[in-house]
């Protein structure tokens, strides 16, 4: 049974490869940053949530070492289970004063924050008009929320002015 299944997939997989649609895995050999070496080649790296190149900057590489000297690796869970650390609350502190808000939380990542957003800012008397190209975050985020939803093709002006139409009342 495992040869038959073996060979189905394997045919897949190279129909796959020869329709150009096969991802293939590229090893960075560098630091992560707006730089990275791949294949021996230095290229920009547009994929990244680190295009801003902080991860490598001196004083977040020293930030981080003192944490880990300090706070040993790792937070073990979520602050939600285990408890918020104060470091936390410190940079959301920070973040509030700078953005002159009440309040900050911060979240693991973007995936995370899109995931709560929506729920928190919208009620069942808004309505969500998305593009079907959005990030996945976006379009779950959408979907955990109680707003009316509709999403309109990607570049298509016209169908997403009868979602707009749609929607007025």
């Amino acid at each position: 049974m495992y040869e038959n299944a073996k060979s189905v997939y394997a045919a897949q997989l190279a129909e796959i490869e020869q329709a150009g649609l096969w991802k293939h895995e590229r090893t960075i050999t560098s630091a992560q940053s707006a730089h990275i070496t791949t294949a021996g080649k230095e290229v920009i790296n547009f994929c990244a949530n680190n295009y801003l190149g902080l991860s490598s900057h001196p004083r977040v590489m020293a930030a981080a070492k003192k944490a880990l000297d300090e706070r040993g690796y790792g937070l073990s869970s979520v602050r939600f289970i285990c408890g918020t650390q104060d470091g936390h609350k410190t940079l959301e502190a920070a973040v509030s004063k700078f953005l002159g808000t009440d309040d900050t939380i911060l979240y693991s990542s973007c995936f995370d924050a899109n995931g709560g957003l929506f729920e928190t800012i919208l009620g069942e008397e808004d309505a969500v008009i998305s593009d079907a190209l959005n990030h996945a975050s976006i379009i779950d985020g959408i979907r955990l929320c109680k707003a009316e939803r509709h999403r309109y093709e990607h570049d298509n002006l016209e169908d997403l002015e009868a979602k707009l139409e749609a929607t007025q009342g």
